[in-house]
């Protein structure tokens, strides 16, 4: 196998390890929105930095999409702060004005010349094949980074998910880490624009949390099968894009939505149909007793 694509590889795990770890935090502080508007919210920053910049360059891409979103965060909160409009609807208003946006200048790039070329167009669905070696490093060392975050956190990161309160009250600084895991978030979705897409970023963030949360109640291993399901749906999702030259974004989410639905039919304890087994065997067991009962009196 060559070592590029061992590299793209690599970096598509790592990157779903971490969309899946971060994304796991998310979904129980109920964020789930929030990465998807800064998926959508990067691709004007993205179209501003090309024509800034020139041409393609995922470091130089990657400051205008944090940008575009710290831009799309800052102006959900005005709307929430200001106005009775609550923060779903918010999220909803900002994430179309600045999708909406990023068409128009994606569309006026492509009818100039040398636009069709620029490569933007995969920051749409996403395409593995496109990523340079450069482009691989800067997603692998942030992605590695974010991973060691968490863990060094997730002490942290739990006590202020499950009890704020108890977090403030033994002096753990709560503003200041849920800053540091909303720039998580926001930083897992700009690095993987260019791999998955802004289209379908957000699921690879939310969907292995919802896939894992089926088979264990622990927040550590919760944490620990998102990243799984996620590097899983990375590499398998990367690997039949480079084969067949297709969108890698809609592959990746096929995958992880393939593992959610099987834990959601066949996860132990939560799964549908452990629930619709177990719910027979305790019939079964009730009609047993109540034959017996019935036996009971007519002896």
């Amino acid at each position: 196998m060559d070592v590029n694509v061992q590299w793209v590889f690599t970096s598509m795990a790592l990157l779903g390890l971490a969309s899946g770890m971060i994304g796991t935090f998310a979904l129980l502080k109920k964020q789930s929105l929030i990465g998807d508007a800064m998926a959508h919210a990067a691709l004007p920053g993205i179209c501003i930095a090309f024509l800034f910049y020139g041409q393609k360059s995922l470091l130089v891409f990657l400051i205008g999409a944090a940008c575009s979103g710290y831009m799309a965060t800052v102006c959900i909160q005005f709307i929430v702060k200001h106005t009775r409009i609550k923060e779903d609807a918010a999220i909803g208003i900002v994430l179309s004005v600045f999708f909406g946006l990023g068409i128009v200048l994606l569309t006026w790039i492509n009818q100039h010349e040398g636009g069709n070329q620029s490569g933007i167009n995969d920051f749409l669905f996403g395409k593995a094949a496109s990523l340079t070696g450069n482009d691989v490093s800067v997603l692998t060392v942030t992605a590695i980074t974010m991973v060691i975050t968490i863990l060094f956190f997730f002490k942290e990161f739990k006590i202020i998910t499950f009890d704020r309160a108890f977090a403030q009250g033994i002096g753990i600084p709560v503003s200041l880490l849920n800053g540091v895991l909303m720039f998580l978030i926001v930083s897992v979705v700009v690095i993987g624009l260019q791999a998955v897409g802004v289209v379908l970023m957000s699921a690879l963030l939310i969907t292995p949390a919802l896939a894992a949360r089926y088979w264990t109640e622990r927040l550590g291993w919760m944490t620990l099968l998102a990243g799984v399901f996620g590097a899983l749906s990375g590499v398998a999702g990367a690997y039949v894009s480079l084969i067949a030259y297709v969108p890698t974004g809609p592959l990746v989410i096929i995958f992880a939505t393939a593992l959610f639905l099987f834990s959601f039919l066949f996860a132990p304890k939560r799964g549908l149909c452990s629930k619709i087994i177990r719910r027979h065997v305790e019939r079964k067991k009730l009609r047993v007793k109540q034959l017996m009962y019935e036996r009971g009196e007519q002896l």
